[in-house]
């Protein structure tokens, strides 16, 4: 009898093994997963990693045609120098400020937008509606930047469709593209309507994986719509909302740059001249690379400085992280 209960301890110890060698991964597995990620690797490694040698110049008074380090005496190394004369000069106060406060309405309307939109059209309970309110926000995400501000400029013309909706309620036309007053507006409305609704979308799937248990033991508690929208359907998606959080304050020194550029023009550098947009006329165009390099490594720093914080508190507050 002991013998036989052995054996079949010895047979369900056998079946057991096979089901883990048939459900886990095996070594071929693994190496076939590992060459998959190769080719991401490397591009990664030529393409983001190779260039940080790059940045050598920004420590140096660098002249197009010279090496970027070399032992014979032509590297002229200048250590913080473009450094301090940013800190320093005469523009830093508005750049700063600028790029603080257009990051600072896209992380407040842009961050927020998606996750108002998700939450309303989750409620939606027509599928067919529903899809076509989805694919109708997505729309804009793949309109080319250039086309899209092109509309807005069109739109906010003299002559263009926002100052003849004026003139029909008797109110005089309005250069809005001259006026720095506008330009905040009009660069958060015009990225918050590009991005929002391809934004929405890992919204969407996180709300898609939700039990829908608690929504009918909700209901039978006599929860309603906006009850089990904030009470279920927000704390599901709080980890993503907290993960994406960190990404956004992680890049609030960095702009949109490509829209600036088509939006702006000299009459609203006073509001609109961010970082990047002064690298790019003083730097690239000025012929200034090791100041426009110096640059852009202080405002990553920054970037890094931030998502380290964000990330933190998060850790902290929400028990949410990237690490």
């Amino acid at each position: 009898m002991e013998f036989g209960n052995r054996t079949i301890a010895a047979r369900n110890g056998t079946k057991t093994g096979r089901r883990r060698k048939r459900g886990g991964i095996g070594a071929k597995e693994q190496l076939q997963l590992m060459l998959i990620m190769l080719p991401p690797l490397i591009l990664i490694f030529i393409f983001s990693y190779i260039p940080l040698y790059g940045v050598l110049i920004a420590f140096q008074d660098f002249v197009p045609g010279n090496p970027i380090l070399s032992f014979d005496g032509s590297t002229q190394w200048v250590g913080l120098k473009h450094f301090t004369d940013f800190i320093t000069s005469r523009t830093f106060t508005r750049l700063f400020r600028n790029t603080l406060v257009l990051s600072g309405l896209n992380l407040v309307f842009g961050f927020t937008a998606p996750i108002i939109f998700s939450l309303i059209l989750n409620e939606v309970k027509i599928s067919s509606y529903k899809k076509l309110v989805q694919t109708a926000s997505y729309l804009p995400y793949f309109i080319s930047t250039v086309i899209a501000a092109g509309m807005v400029l069109s739109f906010i013309d003299t002559n263009g469709l926002i100052n003849r909706i004026r003139e029909i309620f008797g109110l005089p036309s309005k250069a809005f593209s001259m006026d720095p007053n506008c330009f905040p507006a009009i660069y958060t409305i015009t990225n918050v309507w590009k991005t929002f609704g391809w934004d929405s979308i890992l919204y969407m799937s996180a709300m898609s994986s939700i039990d829908m248990n608690l929504y009918e033991a909700a209901k039978l508690d006599g929860a309603n719509r906006v009850q089990q929208m904030w009470n279920i359907t927000l704390p599901s998606i709080k980890p993503t909302i907290m993960l994406l959080l960190i990404f956004a304050i992680g890049s609030v020194l960095s702009t949109n740059t490509d829209l600036v550029l088509l939006l702006y023009n000299p009459a609203v550098y006073e509001t609109a001249d961010v970082m990047a947009t002064y690298v790019y006329r003083d730097s690239l165009l000025g012929g200034r690379f090791s100041f426009g390099t110096a640059v852009g490594l202080f405002t990553s720093v920054l970037n890094f400085t931030l998502v380290f914080i964000a990330n933190f508190i998060s850790r902290k507050v929400a028990d949410y992280s990237l690490w």
